[in-house]
């Protein structure tokens, strides 16, 4: 399968001279996967596809493009132009769709995307960054303002929107102004979403050991800890939002990379924060344009219900309560249009759309409304006095009316903005969640046609499950075609990861379903990114081969290689495949033992049995154990 980028529908302009920005930006994005394994291979079978198209101009252009000496990404460019003019004027739809799937398919990949070696890449491409702005005096790990621009613009399109727990313009106003003591930007700040912008990235200046995924983002992190060191949260301390804002960084951060329990350390500590500025948990707050600015207006909205959200995504997806109760701020205003920016998606592509983000912050704060109580729910420390199980319908209930009730511009087959397609992917995680919480599956959506009531909706929690796994990987397949995985969100990871398990969890589970192999081909690419997804995938590898059914896929002819090799059957091969070095950082739950040495001795005891316990495998691999942090918290207090 090629690894280089796919650009969105109707991106590419028909004609060349039309097409001079989307080139620069095209060439920048397409020289780093020449040296892709396959990307020769596509370009001939690309080539091949548009000599035999029915235009008769195509054959004569490529072949003096070819006497002319052109460079292979221009040859490229112009065939993924022909191409997607071939798409937009297809009469026929399956053909088109039959093009794609040779071009993608499901193969899976196990190297993380080739990394581009030199800065003067960098300052080709930061030509069209969208957010420039300078290094000094942010961050003393680099002067450069282009590998910054480039950074802050990675993070600000693709991370930043899901959750939009800052002010992006009120925080790029201040730090192009260069004001470290200003109370929207700070070193600590900086350096924090620096070394989460490094997921995005995948040039050399991004690592600390080039093509090393474990250190992406370490110089800035080191950094940003050492900031962490003088901004530790005492009660009753001087407490900037800044400062609060790089807590919630590092959470995403330390998610990523299975750092102890300091993903929930960081979260909590931001949550405790927000409680002694009295915008969660507190009686309602009013801002008064006459005490502060409207850029500190908009900055404490967006933190306080950012928070409430990432509390809710966090807690829930490991069915666990969430820590925020109430908001005691207003929300953005969900008309604002001062918001209503348009979204580019940088450096794929300079085609805009719009992004809908006071749209989408507004739906997104609802939304944790209903997952807030969901996560009392499948805790059982919901204090509402109804009884649990005809709660949990009513959730579900609440659940399918809100997405009902969702904009039509959000819909997925518009090519939205990536978060839009995200929201859409919470809204069904939830709905798995709900089905499967630690407690089983109660009466109202039980599997048993026996207990299930008169006036339910007639569906088991499989069958809703289920549904939802296959609805996470049609969304997984719009994101991936209009705008590849190599950027997506790490939410994706969990949801695709949580659709897998569920229909690996069935009883009728067939390893041959096309959602499934969807699904994973698009968990190796985004796995590939992070030392989380390289253990989560592991586990999952694991887990799909300790179901025996891994002759069915080496007799099938539709099945790739990529595909094989993955789910072969360990008494066919003793020897470690190219997957199993992603165990080399994976610990055992306990702590103590070494995966690998384990996975070496007996290969089906590490399988992971199902659901829940890969969901507590995930949590302790990604935020660590909700038991520990208030251990620390305890130890913390004790020395004070």
């Amino acid at each position: 399968m090629s690894t280089r980028r796919k650009k969105p529908n109707g991106a590419l302009l028909p004609d060349r001279h039309q097409a001079d920005d989307d080139d620069q930006a095209h060439r920048a994005a397409a020289a780093s996967s020449i040296t892709a394994p396959n990307y020769h291979e596509d370009l001939l079978h690309d080539l091949f596809e548009v000599v035999r198209s029915t235009d008769p101009d195509h054959a004569p252009a490529l072949l003096d493009m070819i006497r002319n000496h052109a460079s292979l990404d221009d040859v490229r460019a112009y065939l993924d132009r022909a191409l997607a003019r071939a798409r937009a004027t297809a009469a026929d739809r399956d053909a088109v769709d039959q093009l794609e799937g040779l071009r993608r398919g499901i193969e899976v990949e196990s190297e993380p995307p080739r990394f581009r070696p030199q800065i003067m890449d960098i300052r080709y491409l930061c030509g069209s960054a969208p957010f420039r702005v300078p290094a000094k005096p942010w961050t003393s790990v680099t002067d450069d303002d282009d590998l910054v621009s480039h950074l802050v613009s990675l993070y600000l399109i693709w991370d930043y929107p899901f959750f939009a727990f800052f002010d992006n313009r009120t925080f790029i106003k201040h730090m192009a102004m260069g004001l470290v003591e200003s109370d929207f930007c700070s070193p600590f700040l900086v350096n924090a979403l620096l070394a989460n912008a490094c997921y995005y990235s995948q040039y050399t200046e991004a690592y600390t050991v080039p093509g090393d995924v474990r250190t992406k983002g370490a110089d800035f992190l080191a950094e940003a800890e050492r900031h962490l060191q003088s901004h530790q949260f005492e009660k009753g301390g001087d407490i900037r939002l800044a400062s609060l804002q790089a807590h919630l960084l590092l959470y995403e951060r330390y998610s990523l990379s299975g750092h102890d329990d300091w993903g929930y350390t960081m979260l909590h500590r931001a949550i405790e924060m927000a409680e002694s500025l009295g915008i969660v948990n507190k009686p309602n707050l009013h801002l008064s344009a006459s005490q502060m600015s409207e850029d500190m207006i908009v900055s404490i909205k967006r933190t306080a219900w950012g928070l409430f959200q990432v509390d809710t995504v966090v807690h829930t997806n490991f069915l666990r309560p969430s820590r925020v109760s109430s908001v005691s701020v207003e929300r953005i205003d969900r008309n604002d249009t001062a918001l209503s920016d348009m979204w580019t998606p940088y450096p794929v592509s300079n085609l805009s759309r719009p992004s809908y983000l006071s749209l989408y912050f507004d739906e997104a704060c609802k939304l944790s409304f209903i997952a807030r109580d969901i996560s009392w729910n499948l805790s059982r420390t919901d204090t509402s006095g109804m009884d649990p199980d005809q709660h949990k319908q009513d959730l579900y209930d609440q659940l399918c009316d809100w997405e009902g009730k969702l904009p039509d511009t959000f819909n997925p087959t518009g090519q939205p903005a990536p978060h839009l397609l995200l929201l859409r992917m919470r809204y069904h995680t939830l709905a798995i969640n709900l089905c499967y919480d630690r407690y089983g599956v109660h009466p109202l959506l039980s599997e048993s046609d026996e207990r299930t009531p008169p006036d339910s909706k007639g569906f088991s929690a499989m069958d809703i499950a289920v549904s939802s796994a296959r609805a996470i990987a049609t969304l997984v397949q719009a994101l991936r075609a209009d705008y590849g995985l190599e950027h997506a969100h790490q939410f994706a990871m969990y949801a695709i990861n949580l659709a897998l398990f569920t229909l690996l969890d069935q009883d009728t589970f067939d390893i041959l379903d096309r959602d499934f192999l969807t699904l994973t081909s698009a968990m190796s690419i985004i796995a590939c990114r992070s030392q989380l997804g390289r253990s989560v995938f592991h586990l999952f590898k694991q887990s799909v081969r300790s179901r025996n059914q891994g002759h069915r896929v080496q007799q099938s002819e539709a099945v790739p290689p990529g595909i094989k090799e993955l789910f072969q059957q360990d008494s066919q091969s003793k020897t470690p495949d190219r997957w199993d070095r992603y165990a080399e950082d994976l610990t055992r739950i306990d702590g103590e033992t070494s995966y690998l040495d384990t996975f070496q001795e007996d290969r089906q005891s590490t399988a992971t049995p199902g659901l829940h316990e890969m969901l507590e495998q995930y949590e302790r691999l990604s935020v660590g154990k909700e038991e520990e942090w208030h251990d620390r918290r305890r130890r913390e207090e004790s020395a004070f």
